[in-house]
């Protein structure tokens, strides 16, 4: 995943993924507040995985996703019973993630007008479906062709390699059409390095759930440095201070006013 945002720093997509991992963990603020809902042909258990796993090495545990499910079976364990009717409780505070490779059905989308109606904040990821754009507050969208990824001129630093060889290291049933770089389909005996693959709509969602996880753990941990480095700073002279102050007493013996106190 490393490398796929590598070879996506050229494109708009690692600025966006980080951009909407920022507003799911800043709308989020509850403990398990953070809900995660697919469509009924799609729900995103991988994602949640990734999700869960991030936050809880980023040090975020309240961020965990609640999965919530479509259809749950009778005997399904607690963390895996949450049904839609979770979301017409949803109140502020709350988020509502909402990730939809296929349409939204209309079940769905009521529910979501609920949460929303309630005060939560709701976000999503979808490939052009504008009943769920209707009810979103932050969105981000996957174009119908899928990703483009960049060919060699946007691979500077990777030692030549491009689209062709990118390919060859992926699923070939997640790529799709091969482009050259005016966006023609490339000829298969084509070695033009500007060559560029595009992925298919299921692998681009791979891809940006991926994106999306990982900056919500590097956000997180971003914060928090930056936070720990003010708090020192702000204590940083009057740490000098106290450290000069306990030498000096050394050196000379306690202040005439340390002593009247001690009298």
């Amino acid at each position: 995943m490393t490398l796929m945002r590598q070879v996506l720093s050229s494109t708009p997509w690692v600025d966006r993924t980080r951009s909407f991992a920022r507003a799911l963990r800043t709308s989020t603020r509850v403990e398990h507040g953070l809900l995660l809902v697919g469509t009924p042909e799609d729900e995103p258990w991988h994602l949640a995985a990734h999700l869960d796993d991030e936050t809880r090495f980023a040090g975020i545990p309240e961020l965990a996703p609640v999965l919530v499910r479509h259809r749950v079976p009778a005997n399904a364990p607690a963390h895996l019973s949450v049904g839609l009717e979770r979301l017409a409780n949803a109140t502020r505070g709350e988020t509502l993630f909402v990730v939809a490779p296929s349409t939204a059905p209309e079940l769905l989308l009521e529910r979501i007008s609920d949460a929303r109606r309630h005060g939560a904040t709701i976000l999503s990821m979808h490939a052009g479906d504008s009943d769920l754009e209707s009810v979103t507050h932050e969105s981000l969208v996957l174009p119908p062709h899928g990703l483009i990824i960049p060919g060699d001129s946007g691979l500077s630093g990777f030692g030549g390699l491009g689209a062709q060889q990118l390919v060859v290291g992926l699923d070939l049933a997640s790529v799709g059409t091969l482009l050259d770089a005016d966006g023609r389909r490339a000829n298969d005996d084509d070695d033009d390095d500007e060559s560029c693959a595009e992925l298919t709509p299921d692998a681009s969602f791979d891809v940006l759930s991926h994106l999306v996880s990982t900056a919500i753990g590097e956000g997180a941990i971003a914060s928090s440095s930056v936070t720990s480095a003010q708090s020192s700073a702000r204590r940083g002279p009057t740490a000098i201070r106290d450290r000069l102050g306990r030498l000096l007493d050394t050196i000379s013996g306690p202040s005439a006013r340390d002593t009247s106190v001690d009298r």
